[in-house]
């Protein structure tokens, strides 16, 4: 066991420092912005003279020079310029490979039994998430059925705006990320959580977590509890969704369990990728759409990714039941009370979201004030702000530098690798929305190009995050009391699993897209 953490270690190491190397000399193009919540998020200092902020429309555009010059268009029209791009590049399919390979090495390295992996069922997963970014990408028919429920998804958001103008007026300040999160977000998540309960009551999403389900026993070979865990996944929370296996809970070998914990650390619930179609696409509704279109698809393309890394890391050894029905219990007397139940669950969970981003953000205002006052000590923001994309010490530094070369594996942007590596590394420590808040901010400051605006939207999908492992601890462990201590050691794995899927749906998108 430690021979084998070693050499992780060292394998890590070594491209991190082989990776820095080559990136570290990289010239930036940080902007300074005057907003409090956009400085903490991007690392900028909290002090600092205003600076007048270009418009995205404006530079939001793509450096090499064989690309057309796209200045004065939106966001929009240059992400579906993007996607029409066509055509798959030779170099980024070999980095997207060697990418793979190391990702499924590293879930190699921290396997617990190398010997019963099963790779047919490896490979099933892989094949099945390339066959859907194919289809999200190039496939007009699967591109059009992602849209029209992308569509509905924006609809909720215009429902849940008109809601809350009408309790908060002219509280709400579309210039600011604050006021959008607070007064337009979290009203999302309340009003989506009242409409999935809604659903729930009529059987609907059921039916539909019934024929996922189906797909997934046929196509990966799973057990019937895991195949139902994983579809309810990609709408439900990585505690709500046990509930549907809530009578076999118990009796699941040790496999079985990690896949349920893996597919909730993988996957976003339905309420919060409505907030995250707001928080990214602004006002405009069809960057609302595009947006929309690759969170729906990057939560589906995570379900198999999850049984990809959980089968490689814990293979499964015993029979399993391919039989599994969905739990049926009514959550309200009545559709009226059933709406008024979700309304309650999404308020709280909307107070929840809320005051964990304050916290944690206010976290980072402290830590990168502390780590500012070092590089000024040491000269080491005006060394910092010379030589790479970031203007001093900070956290955002840290996370950025440490993971860039993980990204340049990915296939991502020579000049956008230390931002996206901030975002997985605030994502994995503090939480998702923490990762796609740094992502708003930096669209809004044309700090990435459009092609890693598309791959930090799936590299930031799920739950893959410290505070999970708690949460499914506590929430898994008052459902299946004799599960906790499989719970708890496999929590830190399923961790690792949960962000393992994401970095092969985020390689994927940036192999084959042009």
């Amino acid at each position: 066991m430690k021979i084998k953490k070693v050499l992780g270690i060292l394998v890590l190491f070594s491209v991190i420092i082989v990776g820095t190397g080559i990136i570290v000399g990289a010239e930036g193009n940080q902007l300074k912005t005057d907003n409090f919540i956009e400085d903490t998020l991007l690392g900028n200092p909290l002090i600092t003279e205003s600076s007048a902020v270009a418009d995205v429309e404006e530079i939001l555009t793509e450096p090499e020079p064989e690309v057309p010059e796209t200045s004065g268009q939106t966001l929009a029209q240059v992400l579906t310029s993007l996607e029409h791009s066509g055509g798959v590049k030779f170099i980024n399919v070999l980095r997207g490979l060697l990418g793979l390979a190391v990702i499924l090495f590293i879930c190699f390295l921290f396997s617990v039994n190398r010997k019963a992996i099963n790779w047919s069922v490896v490979a099933r997963g892989l094949i099945f998430q390339v066959l859907l970014a194919l289809g999200v990408l190039y496939v007009p028919f699967i591109q059009s059925f992602f849209e029209i429920i992308g569509k509905l998804f924006v609809y909720v958001l215009q429902s849940a705006e008109a809601g809350a103008e009408f309790l908060l007026g002219g509280l709400i300040n579309n210039e600011s990320l604050g006021y959008i999160f607070a007064f337009k977000i979290l009203p999302t998540v309340i009003f989506f959580s009242a409409i999935s309960s809604l659903l729930f009551y009529w059987g609907i999403i059921q039916v539909v977590v019934r024929g996922l389900a189906w797909v997934m026993l046929r196509i990966m070979k799973l057990s019937g509890p895991e195949s139902l865990s994983l579809a309810g996944n990609i709408f439900l929370g990585q505690t709500e969704s046990p509930l549907l296996i809530k009578a076999y809970l118990e009796k699941l070998n040790k496999s079985e369990l990690f896949l349920v914990m893996v597919g909730g650390m993988a996957t976003m619930a339905g309420g919060v990728l409505a907030a995250y179609i707001g928080f990214l696409g602004g006002t405009d509704p069809v960057a609302q759409m595009i947006f929309a279109k690759h969170l729906l698809a990057a939560s589906v393309m995570a379900a198999p990714g999850a049984v990809v890394a959980a089968k490689i890391i814990v293979p499964q050894t015993e029979r399993i039941d391919k039989v599994a029905s969905i739990n049926t219990e009514k959550i309200g007397a009545n559709p009226l009370d059933a709406f008024s139940n979700g309304t309650t669950d999404g308020m709280k969970l909307a107070v929840n979201i809320a005051a964990m981003l304050l916290t944690y953000i206010a976290a980072i205002a402290f830590i990168n004030i502390v780590l500012g006052k070092i590089g000024h000590w040491t000269d080491l923001n005006q060394w910092i702000a010379l030589h790479t994309t970031y203007s001093r010490f900070s956290l955002q530094f840290i996370l950025g530098y440490a993971l860039s070369p993980l990204m340049w594996l990915m296939g991502v942007p020579a000049a956008d690798m230390a931002y996206l590596g901030q975002l997985l590394g605030e994502k994995t420590i503090l939480n998702e929305f923490v990762g796609y808040g740094s992502l708003a901010a930096m669209i809004k400051n044309g700090l990435l190009q459009p092609k890693s605006i598309i791959m930090a939207t799936y590299l930031l999908c799920g739950f893959a995050n410290f505070s999970s492992v708690g949460i499914q601890i506590g929430g898994i462990g008052a459902l299946a009391p004799n599960q906790r201590i499989h719970l708890s050691s496999l929590g830190m794995r399923a961790l690792l699993a949960g962000a393992i899927s994401a970095l092969i749906s985020a390689t994927l998108i940036g192999m084959l897209m042009g």
